[in-house]
């Protein structure tokens, strides 16, 4: 990405995401000024499958079915809040619902691809889950025909519409920073066994589940990076092969930044974090779920003052604003601030992050 479309992605993203910021409880009140948008689900295997909560409480959506073939999976689900009451079909049934519109794609990580062509090859906008599979000229292939068909593939990385993340945009877009330098990065937890042998049999490892997601930022701000050193380990004393402390850093011109992801720390969510280093100013968001932001400015900059100062920030509802943005996307009220391009790219640095062959 060329500074100048990076600058054009950042200045994009921080105007559409700032509009967007209803509550889960204000959407539930919202009455509906507009024709309801169709869509549907296929699979609850995801991690984040219960995000379909967010689009039955909204008022820009009407859910007109759930597919989920594992019956094991289906029977589990029908006892759950997110899925209670709805109808359930095949996936041919779904995909042939009249006036369907759009499709989460909430299968596990072995399937999200396949899913997602499917629902491209039908006509559908979709929002696929993270991450996007393991194999990139198939990733590409989806991003290619939905381009053609002018349909809008979302990504589920659950930040990019975090409060702090907008306001980082904001700063980046009026130079603030100035000229980033270092990015540094964490996305940690514990990881339990049972989940960990489902993880182990990708071997991107810890970096594959949960670095993606702040990859999506790091690519956002810097573009794609010259080269990308990863560094696996498998730290465990549980003799399940899962890559659980990994590292990756991404070489720029004037720059680095580094992605760490762990399956072993201890209360990892409160160390996420993002940190944007540049010639005027350091950005400082931590943690990311709950953001909370400290920045230093080599001068005062509009309300902000010269130095270290925290800002209060509104609690963060994942899914929310990425509901939103979809519904104003297929309505033809704005474009997608994250081109086909930019998710190729995020993709093809997280495989090579996690040490996986891009061809």
């Amino acid at each position: 990405m060329k500074d100048q479309q990076r600058r054009e992605f950042l200045k994009t993203v921080a105007g559409g995401a700032a509009a967007i910021a209803p509550s889960i409880a204000a959407m539930a009140e919202e009455k509906p000024t507009k024709e309801r948008i169709k869509i549907g689900q296929i699979g609850v295997g995801h991690a984040h499958a219960a995000k379909l909560s967010v689009y039955r409480k909204s008022a820009d959506y009407e859910v007109v079915g759930l597919v989920e073939p594992d019956a094991a999976l289906r029977k589990r689900a029908e006892t759950q809040e997110p899925f209670a009451g709805l109808k359930w079909l095949t996936q041919e049934q779904l995909l042939n619902t009249p006036g369907l519109q759009a499709v989460l794609v909430e299968t596990h990580v072995g399937s999200l691809l396949t899913t997602a062509e499917a629902c491209v090859m039908a006509g559908k906008h979709v929002h696929i889950d993270k991450p996007a599979g393991e194999s990139l000229p198939q990733f590409k292939r989806i991003l290619d025909s939905a381009k053609k068909q002018k349909l809008l593939v979302q990504m589920g990385y659950m930040f990019r519409y975090n409060p702090g993340v907008v306001l980082l945009r904001e700063f980046l877009k009026k130079g603030w920073l100035g000229e980033v330098f270092e990015i540094h990065t964490v996305m940690s937890k514990v990881v339990d066994p049972a989940s960990r042998r489902g993880l182990a049999q990708f071997p991107g490892g810890i970096m594959f589940e949960l670095g993606c997601h702040v990859m999506d930022l790091v690519i956002g701000i810097m573009g794609k990076p010259d080269e990308v050193t990863p560094f696996a380990r498998h730290t465990s004393k549980l003799d399940d092969k899962l890559m659980d402390n990994m590292l990756a850093v991404l070489a720029y011109p004037k720059a680095t930044a580094t992605v760490k992801a762990s399956a072993i720390e201890v209360e990892g969510g409160d160390r996420r974090h993002l940190v944007v280093c540049g010639t005027e100013g350091t950005f400082h968001i931590q943690p990311l779920d709950n953001p909370s932001v400290k920045v230093a400015l080599s001068q005062a900059r509009g309300e902000y003052k010269k130095g270290y100062q925290d800002i209060r920030l509104p609690k963060y509802l994942r899914y929310v604003d990425d509901a939103a943005d979809m519904a104003r996307i297929i309505r033809g009220e704005k474009s997608s601030d994250f081109t086909y391009e930019h998710d190729l790219m995020v993709q093809e640095t997280l495989l090579k992050a996690c040490g996986v062959p891009v061809v």
